[in-house]
């Protein structure tokens, strides 16, 4: 059964990160830059500032205690005659480091971007990871990676809004149930164990490649939540079992960069075999017709927190048939996994 009230409650209560915290991360955001803009040194070589990955996407997800969220920008800045890509990176680096503020804060340097850690509050961190884009005189617009120090994409230029604008028309052609379905498969993620090591934007990545204009063209195929995800995992757990290996994953934005370097092929061979019992444990549990054993597999995947909305019994309307495309519903009960193992 769909139990779709569930989804939405879930959703709400559970999954989506709240206001406050949004709020908060755009004013931490909004001072980091002030700050560097401030900065003697790369103040003014700064042009702007852009939010990236997840907080630009709308898929950050509420952190669990203990654990922290984060927002990636990029800091985009004009070339400097004589400096090397690595001295972009270290000049925000070194600014962080002179400012009053900042240099009492845990920071440090990764390959492609500067991190800013911080403090836990009601037990749940933060953490900002600056990404300095560089300007080119020629025209180019480029990340750096620090490591090599060498420009990215090695010719032509970065698409960073690309990517943010192929994750919006996923969500339009998914009627806005894209970012809902992102979301569900993180809190699946980072709460119940599964797949571990694979990254967010691996993970919106491949998803997003499961949603096409053809299947938005079935009014079946993405009508609610429960329906648009058991579709979109059980297309991607078909496109995940016809590659054995793991494939190169293109930046969608089309600007010549890939997302190789984010997963193994560890990581890629446990997330292959997790979404495969995954999908057909939701199968499962939206095929199964009563009401309170479809709930008990639901929370069998997403834990106890997946209940029904404050005021309202357990009961569902039975599901209409979901569209399948070469793969025949899961009869209840017949996991290939144990219901205590299908979420981790």
């Amino acid at each position: 059964m769909q139990h779709a009230e569930y989804f939405k409650a879930f959703l709400k209560d559970v999954v989506n990160i709240d206001d406050t915290r949004l709020k908060k991360l755009k004013s931490r955001v909004n001072a980091v830059y002030q700050a560097l803009q401030a900065d003697r040194v790369v103040g003014p070589l700064i042009i702007g500032l852009s939010p990236q990955g997840s907080w630009a996407q709308r898929t950050i997800i509420k952190p669990k205690p203990g654990d922290e969220y984060d927002a990636d920008f990029l800091l985009v800045m004009r070339e400097r005659r004589g400096w090397e890509p690595k001295d972009y990176l270290n000049a925000v680096y070194n600014a962080l480091s002179r400012n009053p503020t900042y240099s009492k804060q845990e920071h440090g340097r990764k390959c492609r971007c500067v991190w800013l850690k911080y403090a836990p509050e009601n037990g749940v961190g933060c953490h900002l990871d600056i990404v300095p884009l560089v300007m080119l005189g020629s025209g180019r617009r480029v990340i750096v990676n620090r490591d090599n120090n060498t420009w990215e994409p090695e010719y032509g230029s970065t698409n960073p809004q690309g990517l943010t604008d192929w994750v919006k028309r996923r969500d339009q052609l998914s009627g806005g149930q894209f970012r809902r379905v992102v979301r569900l498969m993180k809190y699946l993620r980072n709460e119940r164990g599964s797949f571990d090591g694979v990254k967010s934007v691996i993970l919106t990545t491949v998803l997003g490649l499961q949603v096409t204009e053809a299947k938005a063209r079935d009014p079946r195929w993405y009508p609610n939540t429960p329906t648009a995800l058991i579709n979109m995992v059980g297309d991607l757990d078909r496109w995940l079992q016809a590659h054995p290996r793991r494939p190169s994953l293109a930046n969608p934005a089309g600007d010549g960069t890939n997302f190789d370097h984010r997963w193994t092929d560890a990581t890629y061979r446990n997330f292959r075999d997790r979404i495969h019992s995954i999908a057909a444990a939701m199968r499962a549990a939206y095929n199964e017709t009563d009401p309170a054993k479809s709930a008990r597999a639901w929370q069998d995947l997403f834990g106890d927190k997946f209940n029904p909305p404050v005021g309202r019994s357990g009961s569902s309307r039975p599901s209409p048939a979901a569209p399948l495309v070469g793969l025949p519903a899961v009869a209840a009960g017949r996991s290939s996994a144990s219901r205590s193992g299908r979420a981790g």
